[in-house]
């Protein structure tokens, strides 16, 4: 199962992605995904993909690998998919049968919104993927930092939000050992009603939180012995800095804009 998700995976590189700062790449993905609910229309959802294949150019990783994000998300798409062809309504009649209808809006509405989780998915897995979790959870202080004057633990949270995104691969991979594991023992999974189901993923969630616990105080023990006191007073030994790549990123947001909201009806 590790294999089928990038979200949280970080792979060393010196691609143009790699380098920018990532105060620069934790904006440009908010200001991305409020473009992608922003778009309406054919043409700024064109706009928006190929963006995000250029982008994958850019970071220089395989983009079989990328589409890996997806996997864990297909049902949901698919979901979505078949819920708006059925259940929305509108324009021209393409399929009228005595048991459902597909009309123009539905498909309409099926394909862009499978398209906007497709895009927050992929461009979500290129931040991680190209983002370091320490200059992610630095990036993502310093841009909180203007909230600590009001009390706000911002070192603390920005270091939270990091850990979760890092061990999203790892608690994948332990949920599919214990899967294994109890599948070796004759569990089935697969067979039953839903609430047969959902009975049978006990025997996964008991183990996975345990093991989810272990973890968390394994990583708290070694933080403390290597002298982890929080935020006061730690220095640094690379700072981020902008440099030109921020700029081009900077630029090319701008660009986005403007071309989403020229062509958004």
């Amino acid at each position: 199962m590790l294999q089928n998700i990038a979200i949280g995976q970080y792979v060393p590189g010196q691609s143009f992605l790699h380098r920018v700062d990532p105060r620069s790449k934790l904006l440009f993905v908010v200001l991305f995904a409020t473009l992608v609910f922003m778009a309406n229309n054919a043409v700024t959802y064109a706009i928006l993909v190929g963006f995000t294949l250029y982008a994958i150019l850019l970071s220089r990783l395989s983009f079989r690998y990328i589409l890996k994000s997806l996997k864990p998300v297909w049902w949901l798409i698919l979901f979505t998919i078949v819920l708006h062809l059925f259940m929305t309504k509108g324009g021209a009649v393409y399929v009228d049968s005595s048991w459902f209808t597909i009309e123009e809006e539905g498909v309409r509405q099926a394909v862009f919104i499978s398209l906007r989780l497709g895009l927050l998915i992929l461009v979500s897995s290129l931040l991680t993927l190209t983002t370091s979790p320490i200059d992610l959870t630095e990036g993502l202080e310093r841009l909180l930092k203007p909230f600590g004057r009001l009390g706000v633990p911002v070192h603390e949270i920005a270091l939270m939000m990091s850990i979760a995104i890092r061990f999203i691969p790892t608690l994948m991979e332990e949920t599919d050992k214990i899967i294994k594991a109890q599948t070796a023992r004759g569990a089935d999974f697969t067979s039953g009603n839903l609430i047969r189901r959902a009975k049978n993923l006990l025997p996964i969630a008991i183990p996975l939180f345990v093991s989810a616990f272990r973890r968390a105080e394994e990583l708290a023990l070694a933080m403390e012995a290597r002298g982890y006191r929080g935020g006061a007073g730690r220095t640094r030994l690379h700072k981020l800095r902008f440099s030109w790549r921020d700029g081009c990123l900077a630029v090319t947001a701008a660009l986005l804009l403007a071309a989403i909201g020229w062509w958004r009806t």
